[in-house]
């Protein structure tokens, strides 16, 4: 669906604002808590599933021309894992978008252009290197390798022309990504911290700016204090960091100056936990936001959603 509207105002121009979303990772042990906004090295259990839904909402703002631009991106994720072996699995996940960019012309019109669809699809296998375990805890480092497929749609347009490609549901390009993750686990807490980076190569004669980031993630049980037999769940606080800094984007080869830049989101979040099932919820607030030119800033980032053992 592709939609376009416009109304009289006094203000501004349309900026090509950046719309990147950040990719939304899978990975769980039954009856443990795990990070919400990347992955864990904890195993899948080898020829068993795990399937994640997340509803994501982004709103995107902070414009300091007198376009006043905002950006609002929605989004259903499904992800579905695989263990083929007690050390490797296999992840899938498709993202459902629906993005809106509003915003004023020079000659003051208000209008807002936006689309939805499927997204692009991506596949990534994680491999445990190292374990080491013990009474009531356990140390893994795993690295993972994948790629985004373009699935979504990249040539969409509505009544004013051709969407930009921020606000495309795909971006037609393949992009791989891969790095490492580690994982600390106790009864009464855990601890997770990844590095990753994505290459993002050019369609259309675009190209997003490669992206790196470096997340860790803290659950720490709240309930019940002491463990015991017969407790049906389990409800955990969290508290996650990331740090993402992003390339410039291009176009036929050349930068956009007003786009890419590095940005630090400490993210609260909580999560209640049973034996087959995980609901959760977390928000990314972002503390700095060094981007480059006019780059449109995040005003926050909510994520919630479900996870499920079979």
């Amino acid at each position: 669906m592709v939609r376009a509207k416009i109304r009289r105002s006094r203000r501004g121009k349309i900026p090509l604002a950046a719309v990147v979303l950040i990719g939304t990772p899978l990975g769980i042990a039954p009856a443990v808590a795990a990070p919400q906004t990347f992955n864990t090295a904890l195993p899948v259990a080898e020829d068993q599933f795990v399937a994640r839904g997340q509803f994501l909402y982004r709103k995107i703002g902070d414009d300091p021309t007198p376009a006043g631009a905002t950006v609002n991106v929605l989004s259903g994720i499904a992800a579905m894992g695989y263990g083929v072996t007690a050390d490797l699995a296999v992840f899938g996940i498709l993202p459902y978008l629906d993005k809106t960019l509003k915003t004023m012309t020079p000659d003051g019109q208000h209008i807002a252009r936006g689309s939805s669809g499927i997204g692009d699809f991506q596949i990534f296998e994680r491999y445990t290197v190292y374990r080491r375990d013990a009474p009531g805890r356990t140390f893994r480092i795993a690295p993972f390798v994948g790629v985004k497929m373009p699935t979504g749609d990249d040539n969409k347009q509505d009544n004013l022309g051709i969407l930009p490609m921020p606000l495309q549901t795909g971006t037609g390009s393949w992009d791989p990504f891969g790095g490492f993750v580690m994982t600390y686990q106790t009864l009464n807490y855990q601890f997770d911290a990844q590095a990753a980076y994505k290459i993002n190569t050019a369609a259309n004669n675009f190209a997003f700016g490669d992206e790196a980031r470096l997340d860790a993630s803290i659950q720490y049980r709240l309930y019940p204090r002491a463990l015991g037999n017969g407790t049906p769940g389990f409800f955990y606080g969290v508290i996650e960091t990331n740090l993402v800094h992003q390339g410039k984007n291009k176009t036929n080869g050349a930068s956009d100056p007003n786009s890419g830049g590095t940005a630090f989101f400490v993210s609260p979040g909580v999560q209640y936990v049973t034996k087959r099932w995980i609901l959760e919820a977390i928000v990314q607030v972002p503390v700095v936001q060094d981007l480059n030119g006019t780059a449109l800033k995040d005003d926050f980032i909510l994520r919630a959603g479900f996870r499920v053992n079979f």
